[in-house]
């Protein structure tokens, strides 16, 4: 049976393999491991650290190590990174503990030919714990920002332009901290107020937020295994996307398509809404996806979605009317890096192909639309490049179309300068995560 440490490993070998996002990677290795609470919150709690610091730690082993990074065996760099990580930012454990059970990790990988050298580099930063290993801001700000916050330079650069160097050294400090988990109130079996001191049974406490019906969740485990949530009186669900289906404003009797609807979150924001009356057509790619939204609008009682395949990319003649469409693209991720620290470390080269596909969706998704109709485009990504400026190029190209100005709910600020019909949600403002979303309406 493995230990908390062998899941941390095996989890983090499967990042480099980009077989999965990372909550859906350390969650399977905790269940398969069978961890008990404690334990498991350990595995989390390396897990993630080591993702989001990644860089700071490969600077100080490359600082130790007489052999590069390229050349070290990746299970023993993801080994030497989880004891470093645990020295220099987990003071409940031990130095002596973490130098040891990474030692202990070699043999259980079989790789026992490397314990004197893991040993003797983390024995070597557990003695230089007090050293700053940050290069001189002054004299390389890129340099410095990076490695203090384990951020590419490219996004650094990206987001000095787009948004300015304090703004930019915001986004970067709020990268790391721990997202807050937000649900959503099942309007439609309860309220927020009965939700709330139901919760209270469970030993989890919930909030109200300044966004009607979305509730700041605390002291949650399992949450598939809790029973309000198997009774279908909530969904998690940010508040960055429980603004952006507030701007759609939907309302009871209208026909509304969630073009990228799985896992489906927005869609069952706008039924509830509505008040389960009307229409909602949620499409995604993948069957598999299609079957998350079906299932998930069964636990919460809808009955006005009907969810099937779609490749939203492609044009389709067999196309109805809709008062609001809802075109949530897939983009860069920028915007959720806390979330899915993993994002971060993407190939630049790859998430420069995705505003072509992004606006190709776009206007395919425009033709939904009847004369009158609302056209909401969102992204959970700070990159100007899929966000502002595909909203610019779709009112340019697309005369027929005006923009809907976007009235801030209570509470929420905007970010930056920005035409009144976008809305770029910066987590350091608004404690949501990083999002984008314009309005558009379509002229009779």
């Amino acid at each position: 049976m493995k230990n908390s440490r062998l899941v941390v490993l095996s989890a983090l070998m499967c990042i480099d393999l980009n077989k999965s996002y990372s909550n859906i990677i350390i969650n399977n290795e905790i269940e398969g491991a069978g961890l008990n609470k404690k334990d498991a919150a350990l595995a989390s709690c390396i897990f993630y650290g080591v993702l989001e610091r990644r860089l700071e730690l490969d600077n100080i082993i490359s600082r130790h190590s007489n052999i590069s990074l390229k050349k070290i065996d990746t299970s023993i760099l993801n080994i030497l990174r989880m004891g470093i990580y645990q020295i220099l930012y987990m003071n409940k454990i031990p130095n002596s503990a973490a130098v040891n059970e990474s030692v202990k990790l070699t043999t259980l990988v079989k790789k026992r030919s490397a314990s004197s050298f893991v040993n003797g580099i983390l024995r070597n930063v557990e003695r230089n714990a007090d050293e700053s290993y940050l290069p001189n801001k002054i004299k390389d700000r890129l340099g410095y920002l990076s490695i203090k916050y384990s951020t590419p330079t490219w996004i650094i650069k990206m987001w000095d332009n787009f948004y300015g160097e304090d703004c930019c050294e915001k986004l970067l400090q709020s990268m790391l901290d721990t997202p807050p988990v937000i649900a959503r109130v099942n309007t439609l079996k309860i309220s927020a107020d009965k939700l709330i001191e139901h919760l209270k049974d469970y030993n989890v406490f919930a909030e109200k937020l300044k966004l009607e019906n979305a509730l700041l969740i605390n002291g949650i485990g399992s949450i598939r295994k809790l029973e309000p949530f198997l009774k279908g009186y909530f969904h998690i669900q940010d508040l960055s996307s429980q603004i952006c289906c507030n701007i759609l404003d939907p309302v009871e009797g209208e026909t509304v398509v969630d073009v990228c609807a799985a896992p489906g979150g927005k869609s069952f924001t706008i039924a509830q809404m509505m008040n389960n009356k009307g229409k909602i057509l949620s499409f995604d790619l993948h069957k598999s996806k299609v079957e998350l939204v079906s299932s998930g609008a069964k636990r919460l009682e809808i009955s006005i979605i009907n969810s099937s395949v779609r490749d939203a990319s492609k044009k389709d003649n067999n196309l109805f009317k809709a008062d609001k469409v809802l075109c949530d693209v897939p983009c860069s991720g920028l915007g959720i890096i806390r979330r899915k620290p993993e994002i971060k470390y993407k190939d630049k080269a790859e998430l420069e192909k995705l505003p072509d596909l992004q606006y190709n969706i776009l206007c395919n998704s425009e033709k939904f639309v009847k004369e009158e109709g609302i056209l909401v485009y969102s992204t959970c990504t700070l990159n100007q490049y899929e966000n502002g400026k595909i909203a610019d190029k779709f009112l340019n190209e697309y005369k027929n179309y005006e923009p809907f100005n976007i009235n801030l709910p209570c509470g929420i600020e905007r970010g930056i300068n920005e035409p009144r019909n976008q809305l770029t949600l910066m987590p350091y403002i608004n404690g949501t995560d990083g999002f984008f979303i314009a309005a558009f309406k379509k002229r009779s």
